[in-house]
């Protein structure tokens, strides 16, 4: 009997929905036509007066249940709605024949082997074998902050430049998302490392001597369940870079001191290992972006990063997180920091798993500028793995 009753409900709900779909194809043809009216008459696509009086007069159709999912399902009609009449407007904008021409003008290009490359730390840094991956043997440039490296590249001393900028145990390089706003340039290429960190020591010095485990702060934080099985008295320093970190341990006096590092430091730096894979999890991968001053994107390209700026009001965020989903793009990474100067107001840091070729690629360029306050185009490019 159950069975048959909710039967019958779902029928009921499948006529509505008949009813339902068709109706949204006749609103929708309708926000068609409406947008050649506002081109004709050079009119903006979104009236907030307009939507916050129809939003007010669909709520007070319904019982006092249903409002806060009324507004939800109305907020996101408005912003199909729009963007369906942005798209029947098809206004293509300065950016998006900046692409055009970057595509051109690499379509038949691959990305460059042989390169100067900016990176920071030293020799048997995880930058420098991101380096390698990317460009195979390349001279390459190191600096020791990571605001060095940007800076090399906005004044044309390297061509390129390698920065962490994720871990997948210790999370997002907060330093580089933070200079990303700062600094102009674009992201050409991605790849992700695999990272096994070594706790290295000179010759003849075992675990019980050290006193002091000198890092940095991304490789201890992804090695800590190693450091917390330590005898507390051991002390635990940060540094610019794994590599420096292995290099101060090997010019050092002290034989009471260790390193965690690449085991790729063990010969540059005659050292010795005392464990290997002290990581917290074994599938332990560091994210690495290279990039450039100019726009360039490489056939195959498929991932696009972007930053936005949002209004500091309800619905901001939700607004540009609508958009992506009607367009059927796949949000891969929502990163957010705070902004210098503005109370809890913050910038977010999109990348989106989309073909730079495709339709909906163009359409959501085209629509970001008219949804934050500043939008920011990284460039789209592949990533290696």
């Amino acid at each position: 009997m159950e069975n048959k009753s909710l039967d019958a409900y779902r029928e009921k709900i499948n006529h509505i929905d008949d009813d339902l779909v068709r109706l949204f194809q006749e609103r929708m043809e309708i926000a068609g036509e409406i947008a050649k009216y506002k081109k004709e008459n050079n009119l903006a696509v979104l009236d907030s007066a307009r939507e916050r009086s129809k939003l007010a007069d669909v709520q007070s159709k319904v019982n006092k249940e249903f409002e806060a999912y009324t507004t939800a399902l109305y907020s996101l009609l408005f912003e199909l709605s729009r963007s369906y009449q942005e798209k029947q407007i098809d206004e293509k904008n300065a950016l998006h024949a900046a692409i055009e021409q970057a595509i051109a003008e690499s379509s038949n290009t691959a990305f460059p082997k042989n390169a100067m490359v900016a990176c920071q730390g030293l020799d048997g840094s995880y930058s420098q074998i991101a380096c390698d991956k990317m460009f195979g043997s390349t001279n390459i440039m190191y600096f020791d902050t990571f605001d060095k490296v940007f800076s090399a590249i906005e004044k044309g001393l390297c061509k390129y430049g390698v920065l962490p900028i994720e871990n997948s145990t210790a999370g997002s390089v907060k330093d580089v998302y933070d200079l990303m706003a700062k600094h102009n340039f674009y992201i050409a290429r991605s790849t992700r490392i695999k990272v096994d960190h070594t706790l290295f020591v000179k010759d003849g010095v075992s675990l019980s001597d050290v006193k002091e485990i000198v890092s940095h702060e991304q490789a201890l934080t992804q090695c800590s369940n190693f450091l917390a099985s330590l005898d507390k008295s051991v002390k635990i320093t940060t540094c610019e870079n794994t590599a420096v970190a292995a290099k101060m341990v090997a010019e050092s006096d002290r034989n009471d001191v260790a390193a965690i590092s690449s085991r790729y430091c063990a010969q540059l730096y005659g050292l010795k290992s005392l464990y290997d894979s002290i990581q917290n999890n074994d599938n332990n991968y560091t994210r690495f972006i290279c990039i450039s001053k100019n726009l360039e994107i490489y056939p195959g390209a498929d991932k696009t990063s972007i930053m936005l700026t949002l209004p500091h009001k309800p619905g901001s965020l939700y607004r540009v997180l609508a958009r992506i989903y009607s367009i059927g793009i796949n949000l891969i990474k929502l990163e957010s920091r705070p902004m210098p100067n503005r109370d809890f107001e913050f910038i977010f840091y999109f990348d989106l798993e989309t073909s730079v070729y495709s339709d909906e690629f163009v359409q959501l360029i085209c629509e970001l500028d008219k949804l934050s306050e500043d939008f920011r185009y990284f460039g789209s490019y592949s990533e290696s793995v």
